[in-house]
């Protein structure tokens, strides 16, 4: 980390050293706690301390407008709109209940998260908007939920898939089987490395502190299909695709 920010504060960005130092096989497990950092960091309002040369990127001066969140929003309901009564696992949940309308959407939630922030936030004003609908936030990672077999009607997991490689998913993908009721539904967004934005976001997730993994959008489909998925329909966006995966 040291040697990619003493690169960046001289000016010299080169995207094809960073992204193979990037992608070199690592220890997934070590990346758990540097994304529950980043994010606890983010939830709590802390500053981030970057170069000067990250600022001045165009996409940190998105982030910093607002105006970047809109194109890292994946519409999972889009795809799969939780439904009245539906018991709904949001895994990396963020502060999910409290943005989007399950009101509205009259579903049953319930998160998993490994930002300890997030998890505190959504448990104490959760209740306070609906407790009727709200069932609470476990603290933990993606590859171990906290629930019970074929629990679920449905699971999403959105900007989360994107933090961790290949083989981490294919734990996750298990588990989302495991907690879904025959017929239900998992939603999940990958990064597309192809779009445009890709490989600058990537860089600027780095620098706030989680490195972010590029894979192709068809080896996600064949992890997919590996873990014994069948893709029901995709939905492209401006960074992320999502797929809607049955078992």
């Amino acid at each position: 980390m040291a040697k990619k920010q003493e690169s960046a504060s001289q000016g010299a960005f080169s995207n094809e050293s960073y992204f193979s130092e990037l992608n070199t096989p690592q220890d997934w497990q070590s990346q758990i706690p540097a994304v529950a950092v980043r994010f606890n960091r983010e939830y709590r309002g802390e500053a981030f301390d970057l170069p000067e040369e990250v600022e001045a990127m165009p996409i940190f001066r998105e982030r910093a407008s607002g105006s970047l969140q809109t194109k890292l929003t994946s519409p999972f309901w889009e795809l799969a709109q939780p439904k009245k009564n539906q018991h709904c696992l949001d895994i990396g949940c963020g502060v999910s209940f409290l943005i989007y309308p399950w009101r509205e959407w009259e579903a049953l939630f319930y998160g998993q998260e490994i930002s300890t922030a997030a998890r505190d936030i959504l448990n104490a004003r959760g209740p306070q908007l609906n407790s009727k609908l709200f069932k609470g936030v476990s603290l933990g990672a993606a590859h171990q939920l906290a629930y019970e077999a074929k629990q679920f009607d449905l699971a999403i997991a959105t900007g989360v898939s994107c933090y961790y490689p290949l083989d981490y998913w294919a734990a996750v993908l298990a588990e989302a089987k495991r907690v879904l009721k025959p017929g239900g539904v998992f939603v999940f967004d990958a990064l597309d490395p192809e779009t445009p934005l890709a490989e600058n976001w990537a860089i600027l997730e780095m620098y706030l502190g989680a490195e972010v993994f590029l894979e192709p959008i068809a080896a996600w489909q064949k992890a997919i299909h590996s873990a014994g998925g069948k893709i029901v329909k995709t939905l492209p966006g401006e960074l992320f695709q999502l797929f809607k995966v049955q078992f």
